[in-house]
């Protein structure tokens, strides 16, 4: 039993070493997150089963190894999926790309991909909108979500109204792509969530923005 403890102790401590080094990799975090929640679940259904401390620590430790590994996977599926989308968005001064932990997020410039007052994808995006299309096709393990924000200029229910629209333009353009629409969720937040100032144009142009959040689905396997 004690050569049980030292071991569960010895990855649990482990992992959350690994977790505090500032230049970890998106993998490398998904199994040390994997890895604790996954003891911590073990842990929950070896104390069930049981019901004394040694089923709890070997509950633990099965746990942790199966969601590290889970946990690796997840984050190395996003890292590939980052790398194509940047390599596919490389020429585009229409699109951002940033990765927030597990989560991709696209930026469409709000003035370049609708004209003003408007809920009409222009045209001059569709070549982004292919290329992202493309990539989120390669990876059905992930869902969507497409956001539509506003800047201030206006009645909050007129802009609440005019991000919805954006949103679902964007969403049935992508669904024209290929992209499965299961996957894909289309929200409209409006004013509510500026990037910027609103007291200046600049500011303004920044807040006028749809936003494409790809999320890994934890629920399917195998990644």
């Amino acid at each position: 039993m004690k050569k049980i403890t030292l071991l569960v102790l010895i990855a649990i401590f482990a992992a959350s070493g690994c977790a505090t080094m500032q230049q970890q990799s998106k993998t490398t975090k998904g199994a040390t997150y994997g890895a604790l929640g996954g003891a911590a679940a073990g842990a929950v259904v070896g104390q069930v089963i049981g019901k004394d401390t040694k089923g709890t620590l070997i509950g633990a430790a099965a746990g942790a190894a199966i969601g590290g590994l889970a946990g690796a996977g997840v984050g190395r599926m996003m890292d590939n999926q980052e790398a194509e989308m940047r390599q596919a968005l490389s020429q585009s001064e229409e699109v951002a790309v940033r990765r927030e932990g597990d989560l991709l997020a696209l930026t469409l410039k709000g003035d370049v991909s609708f004209a003003v007052d408007s809920d009409v994808v222009l045209p001059g995006l569709y070549n982004e909108l292919d290329r992202i299309a493309q990539v989120l096709i390669r990876y059905p393990q992930t869902t969507i979500v497409v956001e539509g924000h506003t800047d201030s200029t206006g009645s909050d229910a007129y802009n609440q109204s005019l991000s919805e629209r954006r949103a679902w333009s964007v969403q049935r353009l992508l669904v024209e792509r290929g992209v499965n629409p299961s996957r894909i969720t289309a929200i409209g937040y409006g004013e509510s969530r500026p990037v910027a100032t609103n007291n200046t144009p600049e500011g303004r142009q920044m807040n006028r923005r749809v936003e494409i959040r790809v999320n890994p689905n934890t629920s399917q396997q195998p990644y």
